[in-house]
């Protein structure tokens, strides 16, 4: 029976270019025949799960996902009412209600300061550098010179410092950024541009190291969720937040970020989109890395803002985001040998699986990473993008 299921796998990955026991980097090598099965029964969550307990390897597993990715086989494997079953819950329930808000951040953001500081920047930014060549500002001297970043920390800078000139920011403003991680943004924006930062987050480990390292600066690091902000702000920033809001509660967050806006001001949302309107997330992604989270799409943000604000300016730089996994994937295991002590094998495998696999996907331009700036009523003679 096994050589059933073999075959079969064998039939599919071949129309993604990948070959079982290959000599090519994406190949695959197995080394438990229950992957065969098990992949085909259960799909994406069969597949990590399989890696998680090393049953199959590859070289270059961005590669390979790539390729897969780009070969949409994830349309071929696993059966239909499978499929269904699984996406049938965040349809009925509201998966990222405020009860169940917090459950991303003791998952996945407090497991422990260390992980990241080991596999982040200096300035531990948890969303997409920006690599590309920028138009130039004072306070970042690599973007002045209009040339490409070539380290992490430099693409980091140069991504802050974009939403910084997105955003327009002058001293005394006062920036709320929702879902604020560590304090990268607001700690950038209050030393460079002289303004006052409020933020808020799930996670509690974020608060704490936050806090310390804002600490002297106009800034403020809040445990809350967004649909409890109070008062008004010149701008609002959110960077990387949106992908755990879920579509059921896309239009409340937009209200939210228009309530708090002041007349005038400008809302800059950083978000991972999807090419597709989906009601739910990849089901191994929710399971270990993002529990209720889920990607936007242009329809559905589209329809969330309507009537709320005006789109000034839509970015798209997700190729840059294959760069920073890659980054972040490199970061991960250089360091492994200070971190592995709390963490196990298993979970290493896990998290290489994480990010290589959202390289490949980025890289397959299977997913996208958006900057949107929106004004409440249109800016007077129009929005000047600074990029």
């Amino acid at each position: 029976m096994s050589s059933i299921f073999k075959k079969e796998v064998q039939k599919i990955l071949a129309l993604a270019d990948v070959q079982i026991s290959g000599n090519r980097p994406w190949d695959i090598t197995v080394s438990d025949e229950r992957f065969y099965k098990k992949v085909l029964l259960e799909g994406s969550l069969g597949l990590g799960e399989s890696y998680m307990d090393g049953w199959w390897d590859s070289q270059k597993l961005d590669e390979f996902f790539a390729r897969v990715l780009s070969a949409r086989l994830g349309e071929k494997v696993g059966s239909k009412w499978r499929k269904a079953l699984r996406g049938f819950g965040s349809i009925i329930f509201n998966m990222q209600s405020r009860t169940r808000a917090f459950q991303v951040g003791e998952q996945h953001y407090d497991i422990g300061n260390d992980l990241y500081e080991a596999m982040l920047d200096k300035r531990m930014v948890y969303t997409c550098g920006y690599w590309s060549p920028s138009t130039g500002s004072a306070s970042s001297p690599q973007a002045s010179l209009g040339q490409e970043a070539k380290t992490l920390d430099e693409a980091q800078e140069a991504k802050l410092d974009l939403v910084c000139r997105k955003l327009g920011l002058r001293p005394g403003q006062r920036i709320l950024d929702i879902g604020c991680g560590w304090g990268s943004f607001a700690k950038f924006a209050a030393e460079k541009y002289g303004v006052s930062v409020v933020g808020v987050t799930i996670s509690k480990e974020q608060v704490s190291l936050g806090q310390k390292r804002c600490e002297g600066l106009s800034v403020e690091i809040l445990l809350k969720d967004y649909r409890e902000i109070e008062g008004e702000f010149d701008h609002i920033v959110s960077l990387g937040m949106f992908e755990h809001v879920g579509y059921k509660n896309y239009r409340v967050y937009m209200e939210v970020a228009r309530e708090h806006l002041k007349n005038g001001g400008l809302f800059l949302l950083h978000t991972i989109g999807n090419n597709f309107s989906k009601r739910g997330g990849d089901v191994w992604v929710r399971k270990y890395i993002f529990p209720n989270g889920m990607l936007p799409s242009v329809k559905q943000i589209g329809k969330s803002i309507e009537g709320l604000f005006v789109m000034e300016d839509w970015h798209n730089f997700g190729a840059d985001y294959d760069k920073t996994l890659m980054a972040w994937q490199k970061n991960f295991e250089d360091n492994w040998d200070k971190i592995s002590p709390q963490y196990s094998e298993r979970f290493r495998r896990m998290w290489n699986y994480y990010l290589l696999s959202f390289a490949g996907s980025f890289r397959a331009r299977n997913i996208q990473l958006w900057q949107i700036v929106l004004s409440k009523d249109g800016v007077p003679g129009g929005y000047k993008s600074t990029r």
